[in-house]
Protein backbone atom coordinates (compact mmCIF):
# COMPACT_ATOMS: atom_id res chain seq x y z
CA UNK A 1 0.00 0.00 0.00
CA UNK A 2 2.54 2.39 1.11
CA UNK A 3 4.62 1.54 -2.61
CA UNK A 4 1.28 2.44 -4.36
CA UNK A 5 0.94 5.94 -2.53
CA UNK A 6 4.83 6.18 -3.04
CA UNK A 7 3.94 5.78 -6.87
CA UNK A 8 1.03 8.13 -6.66
CA UNK A 9 3.02 10.85 -4.93
CA UNK A 10 5.91 10.58 -7.26
CA UNK A 11 3.07 10.77 -10.47
CA UNK A 12 1.56 13.98 -9.43
CA UNK A 13 4.92 15.82 -8.19
CA UNK A 14 6.08 14.87 -11.87
CA UNK A 15 2.66 16.36 -13.11
CA UNK A 16 3.76 19.32 -10.75
CA UNK A 17 7.03 19.66 -12.29
CA UNK A 18 5.98 19.04 -15.91
CA UNK A 19 3.23 21.93 -15.19
CA UNK A 20 5.71 24.20 -13.60
CA UNK A 21 8.66 23.48 -16.74
CA UNK A 22 5.59 24.51 -19.10
CA UNK A 23 4.85 27.61 -17.63
CA UNK A 24 8.38 28.54 -17.67
CA UNK A 25 8.73 28.10 -21.23
CA UNK A 26 5.66 30.01 -21.58
CA UNK A 27 6.85 32.90 -19.66
CA UNK A 28 10.22 32.55 -21.79
CA UNK A 29 7.94 32.96 -25.27
CA UNK A 30 6.15 35.99 -23.65
CA UNK A 31 9.04 37.92 -22.66
CA UNK A 32 10.40 37.37 -26.19
CA UNK A 33 7.13 38.71 -27.81
CA UNK A 34 8.20 41.88 -25.95
CA UNK A 35 11.09 42.56 -28.23
CA UNK A 36 11.36 41.95 -32.71
CA UNK A 37 14.43 42.29 -34.03
CA UNK A 38 14.07 42.39 -38.01
CA UNK A 39 17.04 42.48 -40.44
CA UNK A 40 16.63 44.56 -43.57
CA UNK A 41 18.69 44.45 -46.28
CA UNK A 42 18.54 47.15 -49.47
CA UNK A 43 19.45 46.14 -52.71
CA UNK A 44 21.11 49.70 -52.91
CA UNK A 45 20.01 52.61 -50.33
CA UNK A 46 20.43 55.83 -52.84
CA UNK A 47 17.49 54.35 -54.74
CA UNK A 48 14.44 57.11 -54.17
CA UNK A 49 11.68 54.65 -54.23
CA UNK A 50 13.02 52.34 -51.96
CA UNK A 51 14.41 54.99 -49.75
CA UNK A 52 10.79 55.95 -49.73
CA UNK A 53 9.71 52.47 -48.58
CA UNK A 54 12.22 52.57 -46.08
CA UNK A 55 10.58 55.50 -44.50
CA UNK A 56 7.59 54.17 -44.27
CA UNK A 57 8.92 50.89 -42.99
CA UNK A 58 9.99 53.00 -40.41
CA UNK A 59 7.23 54.62 -39.79
CA UNK A 60 5.13 51.12 -39.24
CA UNK A 61 7.75 50.05 -36.64
CA UNK A 62 7.15 53.22 -35.01
CA UNK A 63 3.27 52.97 -35.21
CA UNK A 64 3.31 49.04 -33.85
CA UNK A 65 5.84 49.43 -30.81
CA UNK A 66 2.92 52.53 -29.35
CA UNK A 67 0.05 50.27 -29.85
CA UNK A 68 1.71 46.99 -28.87
CA UNK A 69 4.06 47.83 -26.53
CA UNK A 70 6.68 45.90 -28.46
CA UNK A 71 10.21 46.90 -28.35
CA UNK A 72 11.06 46.62 -32.95
CA UNK A 73 14.75 47.02 -33.89
CA UNK A 74 14.89 47.94 -37.60
CA UNK A 75 18.51 46.74 -38.20
CA UNK A 76 18.86 48.66 -41.95
CA UNK A 77 21.69 47.26 -44.03
CA UNK A 78 22.92 48.97 -47.80
CA UNK A 79 23.60 46.25 -49.92
CA UNK A 80 25.24 48.64 -52.87
CA UNK A 81 24.77 46.79 -55.54
CA UNK A 82 26.81 44.12 -54.22
CA UNK A 83 25.08 40.43 -53.59
CA UNK A 84 28.20 39.47 -51.99
CA UNK A 85 27.77 42.06 -49.42
CA UNK A 86 24.07 41.09 -49.23
CA UNK A 87 24.73 37.73 -48.50
CA UNK A 88 26.88 39.06 -45.49
CA UNK A 89 24.45 40.37 -44.65
CA UNK A 90 22.10 37.71 -44.12
CA UNK A 91 24.85 35.86 -42.50
CA UNK A 92 24.75 38.97 -39.61
CA UNK A 93 21.24 39.50 -39.53
CA UNK A 94 21.26 35.10 -38.38
CA UNK A 95 23.95 35.53 -36.09
CA UNK A 96 22.69 38.34 -34.92
CA UNK A 97 19.29 36.30 -34.01
CA UNK A 98 17.09 38.38 -36.12
CA UNK A 99 13.36 37.17 -36.34
CA UNK A 100 12.37 37.65 -39.61
CA UNK A 101 14.56 39.07 -42.62
CA UNK A 102 12.94 41.81 -45.39
CA UNK A 103 14.67 41.66 -48.40
CA UNK A 104 15.66 43.79 -51.57
CA UNK A 105 17.94 41.58 -53.14
CA UNK A 106 20.15 42.91 -55.52
CA UNK A 107 20.70 39.88 -57.94
CA UNK A 108 16.91 38.29 -58.28
CA UNK A 109 18.30 35.62 -60.05
CA UNK A 110 21.05 34.76 -57.38
CA UNK A 111 18.47 34.63 -53.80
CA UNK A 112 19.04 31.08 -53.65
CA UNK A 113 21.90 30.92 -51.69
CA UNK A 114 19.76 33.57 -48.97
CA UNK A 115 17.56 31.07 -48.91
CA UNK A 116 19.21 28.45 -48.24
CA UNK A 117 20.77 30.24 -45.50
CA UNK A 118 17.27 31.43 -43.78
CA UNK A 119 15.98 27.90 -44.51
CA UNK A 120 18.94 26.39 -42.21
CA UNK A 121 18.59 28.96 -39.35
CA UNK A 122 14.65 28.48 -39.78
CA UNK A 123 14.16 32.57 -40.25
CA UNK A 124 11.41 33.87 -42.70
CA UNK A 125 12.38 35.69 -45.52
CA UNK A 126 10.01 38.52 -46.60
CA UNK A 127 11.40 39.70 -50.70
CA UNK A 128 10.13 43.28 -51.90
CA UNK A 129 10.63 45.45 -55.36
CA UNK A 130 13.13 42.48 -56.59
CA UNK A 131 10.95 39.14 -57.51
CA UNK A 132 12.87 36.11 -56.60
CA UNK A 133 12.70 33.18 -59.83
CA UNK A 134 9.35 31.47 -58.96
CA UNK A 135 11.44 28.49 -58.10
CA UNK A 136 13.09 30.01 -55.73
CA UNK A 137 10.09 31.25 -54.17
CA UNK A 138 8.38 27.76 -54.17
CA UNK A 139 11.26 25.98 -51.68
CA UNK A 140 10.37 26.96 -48.90
CA UNK A 141 6.68 28.03 -47.21
CA UNK A 142 8.02 31.16 -45.06
CA UNK A 143 8.90 32.60 -47.91
CA UNK A 144 6.81 36.26 -49.41
CA UNK A 145 7.25 38.68 -52.08
CA UNK A 146 5.68 42.11 -51.84
CA UNK A 147 5.76 44.22 -55.06
CA UNK A 148 3.24 45.60 -57.47
CA UNK A 149 2.14 43.99 -60.49
CA UNK A 150 4.44 45.17 -63.55
CA UNK A 151 2.23 44.61 -66.19
CA UNK A 152 -0.35 47.18 -64.46
CA UNK A 153 2.67 49.70 -63.83
CA UNK A 154 2.77 49.56 -67.62
CA UNK A 155 -0.37 50.13 -69.22
CA UNK A 156 -1.18 52.68 -66.47
CA UNK A 157 2.01 54.52 -67.75
CA UNK A 158 0.80 54.15 -71.21
CA UNK A 159 -2.68 55.29 -70.71
CA UNK A 160 -1.31 58.61 -69.15
CA UNK A 161 0.05 59.38 -73.16
CA UNK A 162 -3.19 58.06 -74.84
CA UNK A 163 -5.28 59.77 -72.65
CA UNK A 164 -3.14 63.28 -73.89
CA UNK A 165 -3.20 61.83 -77.12
CA UNK A 166 -6.98 61.51 -76.86
CA UNK A 167 -7.32 65.55 -74.97
CA UNK A 168 -4.65 67.00 -76.87
CA UNK A 169 -2.58 65.10 -80.61
CA UNK A 170 -0.88 68.46 -81.20
CA UNK A 171 1.35 68.93 -77.82
CA UNK A 172 2.70 65.15 -78.57
CA UNK A 173 3.12 65.36 -81.67
CA UNK A 174 4.51 68.91 -81.78
CA UNK A 175 5.92 68.86 -85.34
CA UNK A 176 3.04 67.69 -86.94
CA UNK A 177 4.30 64.65 -88.94
CA UNK A 178 1.48 62.72 -87.78
CA UNK A 179 4.05 60.22 -85.41
CA UNK A 180 5.00 60.69 -82.07
CA UNK A 181 8.69 59.83 -81.56
CA UNK A 182 9.70 58.96 -79.08
CA UNK A 183 12.87 57.57 -76.65
CA UNK A 184 13.29 55.20 -74.05
CA UNK A 185 15.62 55.17 -70.88
CA UNK A 186 15.06 51.43 -69.49
CA UNK A 187 16.18 50.13 -66.00
CA UNK A 188 18.42 47.40 -65.73
CA UNK A 189 18.60 44.58 -68.72
CA UNK A 190 18.12 42.15 -65.99
CA UNK A 191 15.41 43.37 -63.91
CA UNK A 192 11.63 41.64 -64.63
CA UNK A 193 10.08 44.84 -64.31
CA UNK A 194 12.26 46.30 -66.45
CA UNK A 195 11.50 44.29 -69.03
CA UNK A 196 8.08 44.26 -68.68
CA UNK A 197 7.61 47.83 -68.29
CA UNK A 198 8.99 48.42 -71.68
CA UNK A 199 7.01 46.04 -73.32
CA UNK A 200 3.55 46.68 -71.96
CA UNK A 201 3.64 50.38 -71.61
CA UNK A 202 4.62 50.29 -75.73
CA UNK A 203 1.61 47.95 -76.46
CA UNK A 204 -0.46 50.23 -74.46
CA UNK A 205 0.04 53.08 -76.28
CA UNK A 206 -0.02 51.05 -79.57
CA UNK A 207 -3.45 49.45 -78.57
CA UNK A 208 -4.87 53.11 -77.78
CA UNK A 209 -4.13 54.11 -81.23
CA UNK A 210 -1.40 56.85 -80.63
CA UNK A 211 1.03 56.60 -83.42
CA UNK A 212 4.29 55.98 -82.26
CA UNK A 213 8.23 55.84 -83.63
CA UNK A 214 11.12 55.22 -81.88
CA UNK A 215 13.76 57.10 -82.21
CA UNK A 216 16.72 55.76 -79.85
CA UNK A 217 16.76 53.78 -75.91
CA UNK A 218 19.22 52.80 -73.35
CA UNK A 219 19.51 51.54 -69.86
CA UNK A 220 20.35 53.79 -66.97
CA UNK A 221 19.79 51.40 -64.34
CA UNK A 222 17.42 53.03 -62.80
CA UNK A 223 20.04 55.85 -62.02
CA UNK A 224 19.33 59.53 -62.47
CA UNK A 225 22.49 60.64 -63.29
CA UNK A 226 22.92 58.08 -66.28
CA UNK A 227 19.46 58.93 -67.86
CA UNK A 228 20.33 62.51 -67.61
CA UNK A 229 23.79 61.97 -69.38
CA UNK A 230 21.95 59.90 -72.20
CA UNK A 231 18.93 62.38 -72.27
CA UNK A 232 21.88 64.71 -73.02
CA UNK A 233 23.93 62.78 -76.27
CA UNK A 234 20.17 62.40 -77.78
CA UNK A 235 19.74 66.04 -77.52
CA UNK A 236 22.47 66.70 -79.39
CA UNK A 237 21.97 63.30 -81.73
CA UNK A 238 18.39 63.98 -82.30
CA UNK A 239 17.66 67.90 -82.05
CA UNK A 240 13.90 68.92 -82.72
CA UNK A 241 12.82 65.62 -83.20
CA UNK A 242 12.04 63.91 -79.83
CA UNK A 243 8.99 64.32 -78.46
CA UNK A 244 8.38 61.90 -75.62
CA UNK A 245 10.56 60.20 -73.04
CA UNK A 246 9.24 57.12 -71.90
CA UNK A 247 11.22 56.22 -68.35
CA UNK A 248 10.99 53.13 -66.44
CA UNK A 249 10.54 55.03 -63.13
CA UNK A 250 11.28 58.38 -61.90
CA UNK A 251 14.55 58.93 -61.33
CA UNK A 252 15.45 58.22 -64.59
CA UNK A 253 12.69 61.21 -65.97
CA UNK A 254 14.09 63.38 -63.56
CA UNK A 255 17.58 62.69 -64.94
CA UNK A 256 16.09 63.30 -68.52
CA UNK A 257 14.85 66.55 -67.01
CA UNK A 258 18.09 67.97 -65.91
CA UNK A 259 19.51 67.16 -69.26
CA UNK A 260 16.51 69.27 -70.68
CA UNK A 261 16.70 72.18 -68.13
CA UNK A 262 20.28 72.08 -68.70
CA UNK A 263 19.46 72.89 -73.08
CA UNK A 264 17.17 74.78 -72.00
CA UNK A 265 14.15 72.34 -73.57
CA UNK A 266 10.54 72.18 -72.13
CA UNK A 267 8.24 71.07 -74.75
CA UNK A 268 9.31 67.50 -74.48
CA UNK A 269 6.89 65.00 -72.65
CA UNK A 270 8.20 62.74 -70.15
CA UNK A 271 6.36 59.75 -68.32
CA UNK A 272 7.62 57.73 -65.05
CA UNK A 273 6.67 55.24 -62.49
CA UNK A 274 6.94 54.62 -59.05
CA UNK A 275 5.57 57.89 -58.18
CA UNK A 276 8.52 58.92 -55.74
CA UNK A 277 8.69 61.94 -53.54
CA UNK A 278 10.40 64.54 -55.92
CA UNK A 279 8.68 62.39 -59.14
CA UNK A 280 5.04 63.80 -57.70
CA UNK A 281 6.69 67.17 -57.16
CA UNK A 282 7.77 67.43 -60.87
CA UNK A 283 4.28 66.36 -61.74
CA UNK A 284 2.92 69.19 -60.16
CA UNK A 285 5.44 71.47 -61.71
CA UNK A 286 4.21 70.11 -65.02
CA UNK A 287 7.99 68.80 -66.00
CA UNK A 288 6.43 65.35 -65.87
CA UNK A 289 3.21 64.59 -67.73
CA UNK A 290 2.50 61.79 -65.36
CA UNK A 291 3.63 58.88 -63.21
CA UNK A 292 2.09 55.73 -61.55
CA UNK A 293 1.79 55.75 -57.99
CA UNK A 294 2.33 52.13 -55.78
CA UNK A 295 0.36 53.05 -52.30
CA UNK A 296 3.78 53.66 -50.65
CA UNK A 297 2.30 52.96 -47.09
CA UNK A 298 0.22 49.96 -48.08
CA UNK A 299 3.57 48.67 -49.58
CA UNK A 300 5.29 48.83 -46.44
CA UNK A 301 2.46 48.24 -44.03
CA UNK A 302 2.49 44.82 -46.23
CA UNK A 303 6.39 44.31 -45.75
CA UNK A 304 6.17 44.71 -41.98
CA UNK A 305 2.97 43.19 -41.16
CA UNK A 306 3.89 39.62 -42.69
CA UNK A 307 7.48 40.16 -40.81
CA UNK A 308 5.71 41.37 -37.67
CA UNK A 309 3.16 38.33 -37.48
CA UNK A 310 5.90 35.88 -38.82
CA UNK A 311 8.68 37.71 -35.79
CA UNK A 312 5.71 36.30 -33.42
CA UNK A 313 4.59 33.15 -34.77
CA UNK A 314 1.70 34.49 -35.35
CA UNK A 315 -0.71 34.03 -38.42
CA UNK A 316 -0.63 36.29 -41.25
CA UNK A 317 -3.52 39.49 -41.04
CA UNK A 318 -6.68 38.20 -42.26
CA UNK A 319 -6.70 41.41 -44.11
CA UNK A 320 -3.80 40.66 -46.43
CA UNK A 321 -4.73 38.81 -49.49
CA UNK A 322 -1.77 37.08 -50.85
CA UNK A 323 -1.96 35.27 -54.14
CA UNK A 324 -0.57 31.90 -53.55
CA UNK A 325 -0.27 32.39 -49.92
CA UNK A 326 3.27 33.93 -50.39
CA UNK A 327 2.94 37.20 -53.17
CA UNK A 328 1.01 40.37 -51.72
CA UNK A 329 0.51 43.09 -54.91
CA UNK A 330 0.12 46.86 -53.89
CA UNK A 331 -2.81 48.78 -55.52
CA UNK A 332 -1.45 51.53 -58.52
CA UNK A 333 -3.05 54.34 -59.53
CA UNK A 334 -2.44 57.44 -62.10
CA UNK A 335 -1.00 60.49 -61.11
CA UNK A 336 -0.90 63.51 -63.12
CA UNK A 337 -1.35 67.02 -63.26
CA UNK A 338 -4.85 68.37 -63.13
Amino acid sequence: MRGKLRRIRCFFLWLCVAALLAGCRELEKKEEKKSLRIGVSLYRGDDTFINNIRSELESCAKEFEQENGIKVTLDIQDAKGSQNTQNNQVERFISLGCDVMCINPVDRTAASAMIDKAMTAGIPVVFFNRQPVEEDMNRWDQLYYVGAVAKESAVLQGSIVVDQYRKDPDSLDRNGDGVVSYVLLEGESSHQDSLIRTEWSIQTLKDGGVPIEKITGGIANWERSQASALMEQWLGEYPEMIELVICNNDDMALGAIDAMERAEIDHIKLVGIDATTPGQEAVRSGKLLGTVSADKEQYAGAIFSIAAAKAQGDPLPSELSLENGKYYWSPQEILVNP
